[in-house]
């Protein structure tokens, strides 16, 4: 009785410095202090439920798998972490979020097996004399269903993350109404399983979600990509907490809530930064217009070379540096961070607007910047920065595409109509930097490019970048 006091009481502390680390990791002064709590916090509830399982006298061999599980998934953890780079941080994210909901599935099952699989059974009796025997049918098929949602969402999102898989959305007919209709049929199915728990019922639901979560995300378009991470990260939340209700563990309810709620409260936030529904979001219904092949007639674009960015910025009065994925790919930030060094160095006035999805996971160009040391205070959201683009000389534009895409604000019949994005073409002259006169992640093409104040420098970024400061 006292080791499980002690893990409780343990759980509640991890609890708290989860609660910790999502304070810290809402501004950029505190994130790693955020991070420490998180790391505290989970190897606070590792220690506690091992001990906890060694005191409940666990056989030996359920106490090997225990360690061996520990020991090879903190490996593999620490291996993955060590070789991945910032650009694959999103499909390694949407990779991790596939595991929550494939161990909320296992734990549901594992709940069947030894409840409903065995209503003779000394704990199906014990939930039957509280009256909690059919609160937990339910469990098990709620939490069977999120977490099935989260897994085959959570790979589609991988592979496409990735370009293992098209971007495009997948448009089947009546796509909506699917949706809907497997909703209901979960319904259904749930409530014939809290009334007879058979097998079938389970495996049809298990079935149905596996396919739900596969459709919602194929349906999505690659440019709203970011989005769908943040909001699987809410989906694994919820899976999570269903795990624990299941376990009766009150750290994964807790832990759970809170990703679940702040994935689902961030989801919410790049919604309205992208003009998108929130509903729409959670039922896959956006992005379904995949973008037209007819493409425009912008006229000709202009180029620049090295020499020619280095004359404007060391004759400019303020500068606006704008990143998007093609910087990452690039690993252009550490020269990006020395350009702005430079520049301050001389007088120019140098600050950075970060749309609120670049990239391909939120806060990814943030990262990117304090990771090559680039000042706090120089980094704003599009909110505080989109006004001053009239009043700066020069504007560059580095591996951005879609958020600084004009057709958002002028061309109602473009695929990104209404999406809040910088205005950067109102700058007195802007340079975008990129590999081609190619479309973006979306699909759409940007007639910024072809306006009279822009000009292109090709090439790879990080080349360019110091291109320009040798010749500055």
């Amino acid at each position: 009785m006292s080791a499980d006091i002690a893990a409780q009481a343990a759980y509640i502390v991890a609890a708290l410095l989860f609660i910790l680390a999502l304070a810290g990791l809402s501004r950029h002064e505190t994130a790693k202090l955020g991070n420490t709590y998180g790391i505290a916090g989970m190897a606070t509830a590792l220690i506690a439920t091992i001990v906890l399982a060694i005191d409940e006298d666990i056989q030996t061999g359920g106490l090997v798998l225990l360690f061996a599980a520990t020991v090879i998934g903190a490996a593999i953890g620490l291996q993955r972490a060590r070789v991945v780079e910032m650009t694959g941080m999103p499909e390694l994210i949407a990779l991790l979020h596939s595991f929550v909901g494939m161990a909320a599935v296992l734990v549901g099952w594992n709940g069947y097996l030894h409840v409903e699989n065995h209503l003779d059974g000394e704990e199906a009796l014990r939930l039957e004399a509280l009256d909690l025997l059919g609160i937990h049918h339910a469990e098990v098929a709620i939490g069977i269903f999120i977490g099935a949602v989260t897994f085959t969402g959570s790979i589609i999102a991988y592979l496409k993350l990735s370009a293992k898989m098209k971007s495009d959305p997948l448009v089947l007919p009546g796509k909506n109404y699917l949706n809907l209709g497997a909703l209901g049929l979960f319904g259904v199915l749930t409530v014939w399983f809290t009334a007879d728990p058979t097998l079938v019922a389970l495996i049809l639901i298990t079935v149905l979600a596996l396919a739900l979560g596969l459709h919602l995300v194929a349906s999505i378009g690659g440019g709203d990509m970011p989005v769908v991470v943040s909001m699987l990260n809410s989906y694994s939340g919820w899976a999570a907490a269903a795990s624990g209700f299941l376990l009766s563990n009150n750290l994964l309810i807790i832990t759970g809530a809170l990703v679940g709620s702040s994935g689902a409260y961030l989801s919410y936030i790049m919604c309205k930064a992208m003009n998108r529904s929130f509903i729409s979001v959670i039922a896959g219904g956006f992005g379904i217009e995949a973008p037209s092949g007819e493409a425009k007639d912008y006229g000709e674009h202009r180029e620049i070379d090295a020499q020619g960015a280095a004359d404007l910025l060391t004759s400019a009065k303020s500068v606006i540096i704008t990143p998007g994925y093609g910087m990452a790919v690039a690993q252009a930030q550490y020269g990006v961070a020395d350009l702005t060094r430079k520049l301050r160095d001389q007088g120019v006035e140098v600050r950075f607007g970060i749309h609120p999805v670049a990239g391909r996971l939120p806060g990814h160009m943030n990262v990117l910047l304090a990771e090559a040391k680039v000042p706090y205070d120089v980094v704003l959201e599009m909110d505080e920065i989109n006004d001053d683009f009239p009043e700066t000389s020069v504007v560059l534009v580095i591996g951005a595409n879609d958020t600084v895409n004009p057709a958002a604000n002028d061309d109602p019949s473009s695929p990104i109509a209404g999406m809040p994005v910088l205005n950067v073409w109102e700058a007195e002259n802007v340079i975008v930097f990129k590999r081609s006169m190619a479309s973006g992640y979306a699909g759409v093409q940007n007639p910024l490019f072809f306006k009279e104040n822009t000009a292109m420098l090709f090439g790879d970024a990080k080349d360019r970048v110091e291109d320009i400061l040798r010749a500055m």
